[in-house]
């Protein structure tokens, strides 16, 4: 097989795409680099066809290894192992542009393997993920209506940059991943520090260009070595008495989709399904009848939803398009957790808790772009009850999607470590489930937050918008609405989810996925206009239950930060840790240093951590004259007795300056080992430190 090419000049470095060298077995293979980072992307298509499926059986595994920046894998067992969650958020991101694109009646299993083989620490290997599994599949023999690109756009300094390194996404003020085909973008998936829609507007607007280029570049490398494509497996057969069962069903549904509650509409949209089925039940005794009629009443369920929401304005719960469904917000719902709250929308329900620790509860991250850690984490967990039914409790991509994209909605509104020296983790745990979990937990999360005591900067919500399209004429988009806070009916029903969270400023998480060819400039700013006016909703409704950060509970560890000069941290550490493996001891707390000199102390209660804060000043702070010190008496002479003021530092403290009465024998009133105060009367020339008993200074 020869060997093709093309490339593509992105400032001083040519990203190439290249197939026929490796992976010459698979359905499609294709290498792609740019600068240090590379990726081989392959495609797999099995030999089974499946007639009659309504879905596309389609994985994408997106992996890294770490012999791509040079590097072994930490732990006991030196191979890779079971997905990080940075490799499952970049298969959801190559995932969600291109599944639409395939056509479910090829009837195969198809599964995408992009894996990272080369990273350079500098350029992000995922758009290079995407944009090689694109091509790998548009020159392969499956049946695909791509390519499709994706391009990093970061808001920097003003200006935006197209596919920004590591250090500069860190440095953005807006960081998102558009990706699409050359008609338009279909999916959005980024954070922000509170920028506006207009700032967003743009961002989109300048991926479009690049998107468009690494599409045309996909065309040309299949123009050289494209496969002919393998054919479709469609179902030859017809539904029988289609339009009289289409007239049968529709009064039905009409009745039974417009039902008030959820579970309520599913139950007489099963009954009125059920009733259909039983008056022709020696027809769908054909299994592939019966596959038929569920189809074809899914369609009439997805005209009926969509024809009364743009021919009246009436959603199916009897909302208008732009209507919130009623909220209900609690903090301190829980008596032991140290904060947590419960946000209530409609039939979508959060139980948000947050759990303050210490800096050592970090999460340390080791993946190819090295070793760092988060103090802030966010868990989402989607058990079964939530939607009513029964199955296992895991966490799989679902979960992780949904739970970084309420964290990264949260994140710029959290302090950092110096403002605020906790760990701090948010749980949302799904308990009732009807349309955008992931925002409910963005805003039950930020009550939860404020309940355990963190001080947010300022708070967050968010909502998640849905699209309803018809065409007229030439233009696909010639009646459309758009709509405030989706079900799930109308996530599965419509064109577009688009979820948006922010503070009363800006934008700060955002995640968008389109079912049709793309949306237009003017959709979108309508859109984010409404999201606005909703989220600003929603964040009055949260204000009035909680607007500022609770004391922090009693449960939570207690953690003080303090300076010292950095030459002293070998004092306070000690020979082998001697010192403050002591104080640690002594005290029942935890201390931690910084090579800057930051100290942290983690203690289980208040008081232990604030005297164990004194003996760090001590150790570390030269003596000042006139400060009082609790001293141990070390030693005992005839003239007087050494006392240990802070560790290693000792003073004599002179029989005379034992009592205002005269002392016969310093060990009338001492003895070695007591603890005593003592006051710091002087530092002599020679750097004696004399020391004056308090009952002596007192007249005791």
């Amino acid at each position: 097989m020869a060997i093709n090419r093309v490339t593509y000049k992105i400032g001083n470095d040519e990203l190439v795409l290249e197939t026929g060298k490796i992976g010459k077995q698979a359905n499609g293979c294709v290498y792609a680099q740019f600068a240090g980072a590379a990726v081989v992307a392959t495609v797999c298509a099995s030999s089974e066809v499946k007639e009659g499926l309504d879905f596309v059986p389609v994985t994408v595994e997106y992996n890294e290894k770490y012999y791509a920046a040079g590097k072994i894998p930490g732990g006991f067992i030196k191979r890779e192992g079971r997905p990080k969650d940075k490799e499952i958020l970049v298969s959801r991101l190559i995932d969600r542009p291109m599944r639409p694109l395939f056509e479910p009646s090829f009837g195969r299993e198809i599964q995408i393997v992009p894996t990272c083989v080369s990273s350079d620490g500098v350029n992000p290997p995922d758009i290079l993920a995407v944009i090689a599994s694109s091509a790998a599949v548009s020159i392969s023999d499956i049946p695909f209506h791509g390519p499709v690109a994706a391009a990093r756009v970061a808001y920097l300094n003003g200006d935006y940059v197209i596919n920004p390194t590591f250090k500069q996404q860190e440095e953005a003020d807006l960081e998102i991943v558009v990706a699409g085909t050359k008609d338009g973008f279909t999916m959005v998936e980024g954070g922000a520090n509170e920028v506006s829609e207009e700032i967003m507007l743009g961002a989109l607007e300048k991926a479009q260009g690049f998107i468009t280029a690494m599409c045309e570049l996909q065309e040309q490398l299949v123009a050289k070595c494209g496969k002919e494509k393998l054919p479709l497996a469609p179902l030859n057969v017809e539904l029988e008495n289609r339009d009289a069962l289409i007239a049968e069903a529709t009064p039905l549904l009409e009745k039974a989709c417009f039902q008030d509650g959820k579970m309520n509409r599913g139950r007489a949209i099963a009954i009125a399904k059920a009733q259909i089925i039983e008056n022709h039940k020696e027809q769908f005794a054909d299994e592939v009848q019966k596959k038929l009629f569920d189809q074809c009443y899914d369609d009439i369920q997805y005209n009926l939803l969509r024809k009364s929401i743009l021919d009246k304005g009436i959603r199916i719960d009897g909302r208008k398009c732009d209507e919130i469904r009623p909220i209900t917000c609690e903090v301190n719902v829980l008596p032991r957790p140290h904060g947590s709250a419960l946000f209530t929308r409609g039939e979508t329900q959060s139980l948000a808790v947050c759990t303050l620790g210490t800096a050592m509860d970090a999460q340390i991250l080791d993946d190819i772009d090295g070793e760092r850690s988060e103090n802030f984490i966010l868990h989402y967990n989607f058990p079964p009850y939530s939607v009513g039914e029964v199955g296992r409790l895991t966490t799989g991509r679902r979960e992780i999607g949904h739970g970084n994209l309420a964290r990264r909605s949260l994140a710029p509104m959290i302090p950092s470590m110096e403002e605020f020296p906790y760990t701090v983790r948010v749980v949302s745990e799904i308990m009732e489930s009807n349309g955008s979990s992931s925002q409910a937990s963005t805003c039950g999360g930020c009550l939860a937050l404020l309940a355990a005591g963190v001080p947010m900067k300022k708070m967050v919500a968010g909502i998640a918008m849905g699209l309803i399209t018809e065409q007229e004429g030439d233009n696909p988009y010639g009646r459309y609405q758009i709509l405030s806070d989706i079900l799930g009916e109308e996530d599965h029903l419509g064109d577009m989810d688009f979820k948006v969270a922010g503070t009363k400023d800006g934008i700060t998480g955002f995640q968008m996925d389109i079912k049709i060819a793309g949306v237009t400039t003017e959709i979108m700013k309508k859109a984010l206009a409404q999201a606005k006016a909703g989220r600003l909703h929603i964040l009055s409704i949260m204000e009035k239950c909680i607007d500022r950060p609770q004391p922090i509970s009693p449960f939570a560890p207690k953690i003080l930060s303090m300076k010292i000069s950095p030459d002293k941290i070998g004092a306070l550490i000690g020979p082998g840790g001697k010192n403050i493996k002591a104080l640690c001891a002594q005290y029942g707390v935890t201390i931690n240093t910084e090579d800057d000199g930051t100290v942290q102390i983690y203690g289980k209660t208040g008081k232990a951590a604030e005297e164990a804060k004194l003996a760090v000043k001590g150790i570390c702070e030269d003596p000042e004259v006139g400060t009082i010190y609790n001293g141990t008496v070390k030693r005992i002479m005839d003239f007087g007795a050494f006392v240990e003021i802070l560790p290693g530092k000792e003073g004599l403290c002179h029989i005379s300056k034992l009592s205002r009465q005269r002392v016969e024998k310093v060990t009338d009133v001492l003895k070695e080992g007591q603890q005593i105060p003592v006051k710091l009367l002087e530092v002599d020339k020679m750097g004696r430190l004399n020391l004056s008993y308090i009952d002596a200074i007192e007249g005791k």
